[in-house]
């Protein structure tokens, strides 16, 4: 099986790119997210492309190669947490169709901000979603989603995606397993679903009279990434607690850098 595959840098992504290796699938082209300063080597998903010898192409240049059918035969096309909006030729390349994977459960949060909403609202249930891409955003039909008990009296932003990118990864292999048997993939209309935009998300941010705020801590604690911030003079600060100050002591001390 022949398998285009789009990816943020993330250890999910880089595992789901040589899980396909793995188990036999052609990848004739990666888009990978740029890595930067904070991102480890584990998660890189361009260095899983380098090591296999998969062409490495930026956006731009992939929605050329398709357009000009230099891509071949394409069975499935997997947009594992891409960043951007997904748009033909890209929808309608894969044979099996175009899926995206969604690190929230659909349709009750799609678009950005999952981890944190889920946290804000106190919700007991989080779950990981596959779907079809069509041209609007985490709206396409859905091949799977997975459900599972969260705490969110204790989990923060960054554990709660550390838990949900596991549990994406096994979903992706799920999926990938019923196309290499050759089986057609499920596929289940959502229906009418929530979105939150970039700037929405941003707004809940700000901490403001009234918020919980141990939990508004907790939603948007996700290092080195601004958290809970309030405004002073002029400057946008991001709120610690002594809970989240112990974890960064924790991971000072782990590194070495201690006294």
């Amino acid at each position: 099986m022949r398998v285009v595959f789009m990816a943020k840098s993330k250890r999910s992504a880089a595992r789901a790119l040589a899980w396909l290796v793995d188990n036999g699938c052609e990848v004739p082209a990666v888009v990978a997210s740029e890595p930067d300063e904070w991102t480890a080597d584990e998660q890189r998903v361009d260095l899983v492309a380098a090591e296999h010898g998969i062409p490495l192409l930026g956006e731009s240049d992939l929605y050329g190669a398709a357009e000009r059918g230099a891509l071949g035969q394409v069975d499935l096309v997997v947009s594992f947490l891409f960043w951007n909006r997904i748009r033909e030729p890209l929808i309608s390349l894969g044979r099996l169709g175009c899926i995206n994977l969604h690190p929230a459960p659909l349709p009750d949060l799609r678009g950005v901000g999952g981890y944190n909403v889920a946290l804000l609202e106190g919700r007991d249930e989080w779950g990981v979603s596959c779907h079809f891409v069509d041209d609007r955003i985490d709206t396409g039909d859905l091949v799977e989603v997975e459900r599972f008990p969260i705490d969110s009296a204790t989990e923060t932003a960054l554990s709660l995606d550390v838990l949900s990118q596991e549990r994406l990864l096994a979903l992706f292999q799920r999926v990938v397993t019923i196309a290499l048997a050759g089986a057609e993939l499920p596929r289940e209309p959502q229906g009418e679903g929530r979105y939150v935009s970039r700037a929405e998300l941003e707004e809940l941010r700000v901490v403001r009279p009234g918020d919980d705020l141990d939990r508004k801590l907790r939603a948007f604690w996700y290092p080195p990434w601004p958290g809970a911030v309030v405004d002073i003079e002029g400057r946008r600060l991001t709120l610690v607690d002594d809970g989240l100050l112990g974890e960064l002591a924790r991971a000072y001390r782990a590194a070495g850098v201690v006294p």
